[in-house]
């Protein structure tokens, strides 16, 4: 008897233990305890009482906005343009499964932790149009899933890694507008799968690697208001799939080599006004812009 009532109780205990996990579960949305904490660091790290859209910290975390849950795991997180003040908290590494990460269009500050380059999961990371400051983390390539990659409109600083050419699955990479100096690693010439690479406006030097002609699915190559050098690379008369080309406001020693782009395709080619008398055998005209190029938005102000 004795033994029965002992066994009783163990059941009875285990079944309670196994109703309030249930219970806590069931609050913070089904995710670990861990990804949970980082959500809260999150929220008070960005000042989440002056969000646009604030987060019911008394509600399941599955019905947070711009939070996505799937088999127990924080899956997304997109708080894009939501009043989001402050740093981006070292416990972002808690969201093992995190395929997307889009805080663009805030008032961010600090730098890219470099715990986020832990996300082996992560394919979209958005931090453009923000404050940001320091260096990209050299272990960018790391972040072996990544098919989209922008953080421009920063003020990041230091020179592109090399480490970014082993993103191989990457399609969008945009640094623009940011305070990036030195070369272009030539290690981009191996994202064969890119088909944006904006680095218009930052201080890069130096010639554009003719590695980049490699890249045959590249469809938009902006590389303006820089101080690059020597010549236009022959290689680059091999990116068929090219529609939009600037390169105006450089130092270019010669750009005779835009002869050999096939720019019919063009949709648009923007280069130095002093260039218009030079020939060039395929080029349309009138899909020509001999202008500061804006992007789309540039009008929109931190």
């Amino acid at each position: 008897m004795k033994k029965n009532s002992l066994l009783k109780e163990f059941y009875k205990r285990t079944l309670l233990t196994l109703l309030l996990s249930s219970c806590y579960y069931f609050v913070v949305g089904q995710i670990t305890n861990n990804e949970h904490i980082a959500l809260l660091e999150l929220y008070d790290n960005t000042n989440g009482k002056e969000w646009t859209n604030k987060w019911d910290l008394e509600k399941p975390v599955s019905e947070w906005y711009g939070i996505t849950v799937n088999e127990g795991n924080v899956v997304s997180i997109n708080l894009f343009n939501n009043n989001l003040v402050g740093n981006i908290s070292e416990s972002i590494k808690e969201f093992t499964q995190l395929k997307t990460l889009n805080l663009a269009f805030n008032k961010l500050s600090g730098e890219i932790p470099q715990n986020l380059m832990m996300l082996s999961n992560l394919e979209v990371l958005k931090l453009e149009m923000n404050r940001l400051r320091g260096r990209l983390p050299e272990v960018m390539g790391n972040l072996e899933s990544l098919t989209e990659f922008t953080v421009f409109n920063n003020f990041l600083s230091g020179e592109i890694p090399p480490s970014i050419g082993k993103i191989k699955k990457l399609k969008v990479l945009n640094l623009s507008s940011n305070n990036f100096r030195g070369a272009i690693p030539d290690t981009i010439g191996k994202l064969e799968n890119l088909e944006v690479l904006g680095l218009f406006e930052n201080s890069l030097d130096g010639f554009i690697p003719s590695e980049i002609g490699n890249l045959f699915k590249l469809k938009e190559l902006v590389l303006a208001n820089n101080q690059l050098n020597g010549e236009i690379p022959e290689e680059l008369g091999q990116l068929a799939s090219l529609r939009i080309f600037q390169i105006q406001n450089n130092r270019f020693d010669s750009i005779k080599n835009l002869d050999k782009m096939n720019s019919e395709t063009f949709l648009v080619f923007d280069y130095d006004k002093k260039d218009t008398d030079l020939k060039f055998k395929k080029i349309n005209a009138t899909k020509t812009r001999m202008v500061d190029t804006k992007f789309e938005d540039d009008d929109n102000d931190n």
